[in-house]
C-alpha cells in the first residue's frame, strides 16, 4: 500500500521577496567589496613590506567580514518589512475575499494610493463582486416573483377543489365548471414553467452550433399564431429573406415564436403585424413590428425583465416572451433592440451575426 507523504511547506512569496533581496544586496556588496579589496592590496603591495601589508590586509579582511555580515542582516531585515509593506493589499484582498458569502456581498477592497499593479488588481476584484451582488439580487428577485407567479395557479386550484369538496350536493355543473377552472390555472402553470425552462436554457452557453436561417422559423412562428390572429381581428404579414446566422435551432425557432406571439396578443383588433428577416451590415436580423396600444419611450426597456408587464397587457402569458428573446440573443452574441412607434406599437428587432459564409 502506497503512503502519501504530507509535501513540506512551501515559502511564501513574502520570504522569496527577502531571499531574493538580500541575495540582491549579497552580490552587489560582495562586488564592491571584492573590488575595493583587490585595489587595496595591490596598493599595500607596492607600498608596503609585505609583511607589513599582510597583517594590514588580514585586519582589513576581518572588518570586511563583519561588514559583509552585518549589512546582509540589514538587508535581509529590510527586505522582510518592505515585502511585508508590498504585499499588505494582497492580505487585504484575501481577508475581503473570505468574507465575501452569497449572504454577504457588500465587502469591497477600496484600495487607496497609486495607480499601480495592486490597486489595478484590486480595482478589478470590486468590479466582480459588483457584478456578483448585481446578479444575486437579479436572481433573488427572479425568483421571488417566479414564486408568486407559481403560486397563482396553485392557488386557483386548491381554492376550486376546496370550495366543491366542501358542497356535498355539488351539481354537474359545478363540477364541471371546477374543473375547466383547475384545467385552465393547470395550463397557466404548465406555460410558466415552460418559459421558466427555457429562459434557463437561453442563459447557458450553447451545446448546438449549426447554421440557422431566420426566414424558417419566422415563418413556422407565423403560421402556429395564425389562428388566434384571427380571433383576434389581427393580420400577420411576412417577408422572409435569407439571414443565416449560427447557433441552436430550436432556440432561434423559440425566439421567432415569442417575438410574434407577443405581436399578436399586445395588438388592437384590427391591427397588423408586420414580420422581416434580411441581413443588415453583416447581420442577420428578425423585425416584428406590431400596431398595439403606445408605450411609453421610458418603459420600453422593462419588457425585457422576467414577468415584467405594462398597464396595457391584458394578462395572458407568463411576462417572459421577450425576456426569453434578450436571453437568446445574447446566448448568440447578438442584440434585442425595442423601439416604441409613436402612433402605438413597437418594433422588435434581433440582430445576430451572420457566418462569413453567409
Amino acid at each position: 500500500m502506497r503512503v502519501l507523504r504530507p509535501s513540506p511547506p512551501q515559502p511564501t512569496i513574502r520570504t522569496r521577496l527577502t531571499l531574493a533581496y538580500a541575495l540582491l544586496f549579497a552580490a552587489s556588496t560582495g562586488l564592491v567589496l571584492g573590488m575595493s579589496w583587490w585595489l587595496l592590496e595591490r596598493h599595500l603591495s607596492r607600498t608596503l613590506p609585505d609583511a607589513t601589508a599582510a597583517d594590514a590586509m588580514a585586519e582589513v579582511g576581518t572588518w570586511y567580514a563583519l561588514a559583509f555580515g552585518g549589512s546582509l542582516l540589514v538587508a535581509a531585515v529590510a527586505g522582510w518589512a518592505l515585502a511585508g509593506r508590498a504585499l499588505a493589499p494582497l492580505g487585504r484582498m484575501a481577508g475581503t475575499a473570505r468574507r465575501v458569502s452569497g449572504e454577504r456581498l457588500d465587502e469591497r477592497v477600496a484600495l487607496e494610493g497609486p495607480r499601480d499593479e495592486l490597486r489595478d488588481l484590486a480595482d478589478a476584484l470590486d468590479g466582480m463582486l459588483d457584478g456578483l451582488s448585481e446578479s444575486f439580487d437579479t436572481e433573488r428577485r427572479f425568483a421571488a416573483t417566479a414564486s408568486h407567479e407559481l403560486r397563482g395557479p396553485l392557488t386557483v386550484i386548491r381554492s376550486e377543489a376546496e370550495v366543491t369538496l366542501a358542497d356535498p350536493e355539488a351539481s354537474r355543473e359545478e363540477l364541471r365548471a371546477m374543473g375547466e377552472a383547475v384545467v385552465e390555472a393547470s395550463e397557466r402553470t404548465d406555460a410558466l414553467l415552460e418559459g421558466l425552462m427555457a429562459l434557463a436554457r437561453s442563459r447557458q452557453a450553447l451545446l448546438r452550433r449549426e447554421e440557422v436561417d431566420l426566414a424558417p422559423g419566422a415563418r413556422a412562428a407565423a403560421a402556429a399564431v395564425a389562428e388566434e390572429a384571427r380571433a383576434a381581428d389581427v393580420r400577420v404579414r411576412v417577408q422572409a429573406g435569407p439571414a443565416v446566422t449560427v447557433g441552436d435551432r430550436r432556440l432561434l425557432e423559440r425566439l421567432a415564436a415569442n417575438l410574434v406571439e407577443n405581436a399578436v396578443r399586445h395588438n388592437r383588433r384590427g391591427g397588423t403585424v408586420q414580420v422581416e428577416t434580411a441581413r443588415r451590415n453583416g447581420d442577420a436580423t428578425l423585425t416584428v413590428v406590431n400596431t398595439g396600444p403606445p408605450i411609453p419611450a421610458d418603459q420600453a426597456e422593462r419588457l425585457t425583465l422576467p414577468f415584467e408587464r405594462l398597464g396595457g397587457a391584458d394578462g395572458r402569458g407568463a411576462g417572459l416572451g421577450l425576456s426569453i428573446v434578450k436571453a437568446v440573443a445574447e446566448a448568440h452574441e447578438g442584440r434585442l433592440t425595442l423601439a416604441p412607434r409613436p402612433e402605438g406599437g413597437l418594433s422588435a428587432e434581433v440582430a445576430l451575426p451572420a457566418p462569413p459564409s453567409a
